[in-house]
């Protein structure tokens, strides 16, 4: 009765509603699943929307811990994009777009800011919080689960996630513009690249999901990435997103002129000798995607084998042509970054 005959319809699909073994409850709080004894459910369906949790990933957590590999947890969310239609809809027309500029303020960036995100969470106790359909899914897979099956039912994400794995526990994810990717050095080592975000909070979880859903576009970029922020396209189209990887430079993690470091997932759809000669040198914050501005993966990978070629005979000379190159191609041709 509290989500409706089209909710019940949904998560019927997933699992029998009137086996003891799957628990149907509509909670808030952490402390009622940590309380549910041990190895006793195989599904945990919550008919209250994240929203309003305080901790959403701590509650993720122990729904985790109380499934066995392979069980069931179903919840819902009011995305962003949900939560303005909501508001524009509720309003009559110019007050809805006044509210909704403030509710953006209030919701959206104060969160992110310090200081500014102690008194959000103050007033607002962590209720009616604002989560992106990116940063939902990513919360998920960094708590152990893989998404099953999404459906937008009367205004709400509902999502059938998988237990597959024991969560991240990450202690200190990153909100604000800048932040650090963990990335593959020279020789194998992960160092944290700075970036300013163009992506929602928790997107990194997600690249896997994404690359499986939706594959590659000619571009060899991911195809239909939602993972992107409404200012990342802005941020990526004039190359500024790249710009805090002057710290890497500084503290020697890369060099000026060099193949893209990359995540882990990435490195591996790479060929065994790309690979190989990658992990000789240090990666680069100019790359010579910008020289050859390929149009795919293979010719991405064609790209870079070429530049390692060129630069294991003559480094000096091949960066400096390299720079002067894309420069050019930045600055005349507008190469944006991938």
């Amino acid at each position: 009765n509290e989500s409706g005959g089209n909710t019940y319809d949904f998560i019927s699909q997933f699992i029998d509603v009137g086996n003891p073994k799957n628990l149907l409850v509509s909670t808030t709080t952490q402390f009622n699943i940590d309380k549910l004894p041990p190895d006793t459910y195989n599904s945990i369906a919550n008919l209250h929307r994240i929203n309003d949790f305080r901790r959403v990933n701590k509650f993720f957590e122990s729904v985790n811990v109380k499934l066995p590999f392979g069980g069931i947890f179903i919840d819902n969310a009011e995305t962003f994009g949900l939560r303005k239609k909501r508001i524009l809809q509720k309003y009559p027309k110019i007050i809805n777009h006044v509210y909704y500029f403030f509710d953006f303020i209030f919701t959206r960036v104060f969160p992110k800011l310090p200081g500014l995100k102690n008194f959000y969470f103050f007033a607002t106790l962590g209720h009616n919080r604002v989560l992106s359909r990116a940063e939902t899914l990513g919360r998920l897979y960094s708590c152990g689960f893989e998404i099953v099956e999404e459906k937008y039912i009367e205004g709400h994400l509902y999502f059938v996630a998988r237990k597959i794995k024991e969560p991240y526990y990450d202690e200190n994810p990153s909100y604000g513009p800048l932040f650090k990717m963990n990335r593959i050095g020279k020789g194998g080592k992960i160092i944290g690249v700075y970036k300013f975000r163009t992506m929602h909070p928790y997107a990194e979880y997600l690249q896997d999901f994404v690359i499986k859903k939706h594959g590659f576009s000619e571009e060899g970029k991911v195809a239909n990435d939602f993972r992107l922020n409404y200012w990342g396209r802005f941020l990526r189209k004039y190359w500024l997103d790249e710009f805090p990887q002057l710290i890497n430079v500084v503290k020697g993690d890369m060099k000026l002129v060099g193949v893209r470091p990359l995540s882990r997932n990435y490195f591996n759809l790479y060929s065994d000798e790309l690979k190989e000669k990658r992990l000789k040198y240090k990666p680069g914050l100019v790359p010579p995607f910008y020289v050859d501005l390929p149009k795919s993966l293979e010719e991405i990978m064609g790209s870079e084998l070429n530049y390692l070629e060129q630069y294991e005979k003559k480094p000096f000379k091949t960066d400096l042509i390299y720079f002067y190159k894309a420069f050019f191609n930045i600055i005349f041709r507008r190469a944006r970054s991938t």
